[in-house]
């Protein structure tokens, strides 16, 4: 049996792209860098490596990096996903997670981008 799906486009339509510049880190799997279970995520997901995820810092949940939410970073490919939250001191930033490759989070270090966010129109307040 084969099964096509055809879409309407409805679901994209519901949707935006927004753009905001944030603090971009990295950060892995590893007792030193996380509270108690490097591999769990705030969100209670497992982190792997390999995975697409960021943590956010909690001032920019509000404005649309909620859980799940798709984001496109600078200098990565494809679309990666909120999955964990950062601790409270830090503010407008995003850390990419990068496994247990310490080294590769290191030489990316911290750079000031642009990133693209999505979320559903109509559904926040208007914001930079």
């Amino acid at each position: 049996m084969v099964l096509t799906f055809i879409s309407c486009g409805t679901a994209d339509k519901n949707y935006i792209w927004k753009t905001r510049e944030v603090t971009v880190s990295a950060y892995n799997s590893t007792r030193a860098q996380t509270d108690g279970q490097p591999n769990i995520a705030a969100w209670g997901d497992t982190l792997k490596p390999g995975i697409k995820s960021i943590a956010v810092s909690r001032d920019l949940i509000p404005i649309g990096f909620e859980y799940n939410t798709q984001v496109k970073i600078t200098g990565f490919e494809g679309i990666y996903l909120v999955k964990d939250k950062m601790h409270y001191r830090w503010r407008n930033k995003i850390d990419v997670y990068m496994g247990l490759d310490v080294e590769k989070a290191r030489e990316w270090g911290r750079k000031k981008l642009k990133v693209h966010y999505r979320v559903k129109k109509d559904s926040l307040p208007n914001t930079k």
